[in-house]
């Protein structure tokens, strides 16, 4: 027969080998525990499928081969009239290079529908500067035809600050004003996330936008409320899918140039 001593000890040997180890435990200062076999430098590299390959812009602004070219100063081929979107886009093209808004002929929108992408798109101040406020250089480009990201003159002009350039119109300030003058140009480049819905239609996630401004970082991932509404607070009141891309005429002659966009 075992004396008591010997059978403490084994008592002691079968508890330490079904323990797990203190790190394991979440004590990071333990020592690390035994991986059951050497570890090699291919045990985790990831091979296939092999990442897509595509020709990227050969000068800032352009676009890379997999974009889809939504206006190249050309044509509104890609675009139709809010106001009737069987007939085409009403605004005035310039010089073959850039578009201007027609005032009082009506928002434009895209021909297809988009989710998550990459967008890029150039505008400019009407040349003349006219009015205060909100009442320069405005218009908007809505994300699934419901999200705005504001586009104003916000060059040396005041006004609310969720609704100057760069904010996501009456719900997020830009984080800085990284505006050009009226007779420059301006880019956007934005990355967004369409928000998610669950089967009975209720909100999963919210969209989310990352906005760079003249290359300048002016929205961080930042979460949309939901619909950017002029008067009343935001929210998400039913489900979508994927919808067009929507440029506003608010009473303006604001150009826009070199629109691309990539799906995601």
């Amino acid at each position: 027969m075992k004396s008591n001593k010997t059978w403490l000890f084994l008592i002691v040997i079968a508890v330490f080998a079904v323990t797990p180890s203190l790190a394991q435990q979440g004590y990071p200062n333990s020592p690390p525990a035994v991986s059951p076999m050497p570890m090699k430098p291919e045990m985790t590299e990831i091979w296939e499928p092999e990442v897509k390959v595509i020709t990227p812009a050969k000068k800032l602004g352009d676009a890379p081969s997999d974009a889809i070219i939504l206006f190249d100063g050309k044509n509104l081929d890609q675009w139709v009239s809010q106001k009737d979107v069987t007939k085409p886009a009403p605004w005035k093209i310039v010089d073959n290079d850039h578009m201007e808004v027609v005032p009082g002929s009506g928002g434009i929108q895209t021909k297809m529908s988009f989710g998550d992408c990459q967008l890029h798109i150039e505008f400019s101040a009407p040349d003349i500067v006219e009015s205060v406020g909100q009442g320069r250089g405005n218009s908007g480009v809505f994300f699934q035809n419901r999200y705005e990201l504001q586009i104003l003159d916000s060059y040396n002009n005041r006004t609310y600050r969720n609704g100057q350039a760069g904010s996501i119109y009456k719900d997020h300030a830009p984080l800085v004003n990284a505006m050009r003058t009226p007779l420059e140009w301006n880019t956007y480049d934005i990355v967004y996330t369409a928000p998610r819905f669950k089967a009975d239609g209720r909100l999963d996630s919210p969209a989310r936008i990352t906005v760079l401004h003249n290359g300048v970082v002016v929205q961080n991932n930042t979460t949309i409320n939901g619909l950017t509404q002029y008067i009343g607070l935001h929210d998400y009141p039913s489900s979508h899918g994927d919808d067009v891309i929507s440029l506003q005429d608010h009473g303006n002659k604001t150009q826009f140039r070199n629109i691309w966009l990539r799906k995601l």
